[in-house]
């Protein structure tokens, strides 16, 4: 071992004769460098900041420089060379004053306004902020909003609005089966309007078809209605001779989006309310036994029942019945074979 190590030390000395004198001063420079931190007297020499610079410095000026590296290994100077440019950047990429971060309180106002108003844009989002005597400039709000309104919209208030603004202009209609004794399907078409809830239209077929559609069609719609929407889903039934009988009515056809039945909301619920209310409490016997069912359903519907969305109220407005007399008495009437009852007030005997 010590043979080969003799020679490579005379090579090195001999090497020293054929290079320039700023390669020598840059190898001696570096190797002083290295011994001045061995010399420091702790357990284990310690690197500061000054000898990365000097290294990661050193690296650029002389193309030999891990030839002579021994405290480190030479990735770590350029880790150290890369560690100090994204320093460097992130130095000149720092905030240097601009426009002041808008407080809080307009985040939560820009958020609200944007959810509360679907349509508007950044200008009347900025407008209403002015009038409240914030001040910020319409780009900020347009670039918040971009941001807010990326995050997840909410498409479903436009159709929400549309409903709420043209209830008393909306009809809807739609199929409901029901099951007999006999395990045979019955098909349930009616048409309710949106403004007061009122069933305008009910009948039950076994064999519904396009044609037989048209036919109810006519007979809920036998002249010209104050509505001018309809709504319904994509049942095959609902084909282009039903909507072009809509057309020739007058009626805009509004067809809800594949697989979505909230968008037909009230059509939904009476479904619901009819189920729950009296098919679910018999058993259908026939045609015509159903067809009853649901007529007197109707009129318990119309005449009786009691509507959350029309504030207690019935479609067919029922008054308030003032006690007329102090002995009065409050009487229950049967509705639906005694399902559900009518109360009223009745002098007493």
């Amino acid at each position: 071992m010590f043979v080969p190590e003799f020679i490579l030390s005379i090579l090195a000395v001999i090497r020293v004769f054929f290079r320039s004198r700023s390669d020598t001063a840059l190898e001696v420079l570096a190797l002083r460098q290295q011994v001045a931190v061995l010399k420091r007297k702790r357990p284990q020499p310690r690197l500061h900041r000054l000898d990365r610079l000097f290294w990661t410095t050193l690296r650029h000026l002389w193309s030999g420089w891990a030839d002579v590296l021994v405290i480190v290994k030479p990735e770590t100077v350029v880790g150290w060379h890369r560690a100090g440019f994204r320093l460097y950047w992130r130095w000149r990429s720092r905030r240097r004053g601009g426009r002041p971060k808008i407080t809080e309180e307009i985040h939560a106002l820009i958020r609200r306004m944007a959810a509360e108003n679907p349509v508007w844009g950044a200008p009347k989002i900025h407008g209403e902020l002015q009038k409240l005597g914030f001040v910020v400039s319409e780009r900020t709000v347009a670039r918040y909003l971009r941001r807010v309104r990326r995050r997840g919209g909410h498409p479903s208030r436009s159709w929400l609005a549309f409903l709420e603004n043209h209830r008393e202009m909306i009809v809807a209609f739609d199929f409901f089966t029901v099951p007999t004794v006999t395990f045979k399907l019955l098909y349930c078409f009616f048409v309710i309007e949106h403004g007061r809830r009122k069933i305008l239209h009910l009948n039950v077929t076994r064999h519904p078809t396009a044609d037989w559609v048209v036919q109810q069609l006519r007979e809920a719609f036998p002249e010209a209605s104050p509505y001018r929407y309809v709504i319904l889903d994509h049942d095959s039934k609902f084909d282009a001779d039903v909507i072009a009988f809509l057309k020739a009515t007058g009626l805009k056809a509004k067809r809800t989006s594949v697989q979505a039945p909230w968008q037909n909301g009230i059509a939904e619920r009476w479904v619901g309310s009819v189920r729950r209310e009296i098919l679910d409490h018999v058993i259908v016997l026939n045609e015509q036994h159903l067809r009853r069912l649901l007529r007197d359903y109707v009129n318990y519907h119309h005449d009786d029942r009691i509507h959350d969305s029309l504030e207690k109220d019935t479609p067919n407005r029922r008054l308030v019945e003032q006690k007329p007399a102090a002995n009065s008495i409050v009487v229950s009437m049967p509705r639906l074979g005694g399902l559900h009852h009518r109360y009223s007030w009745r002098r007493a005997a």
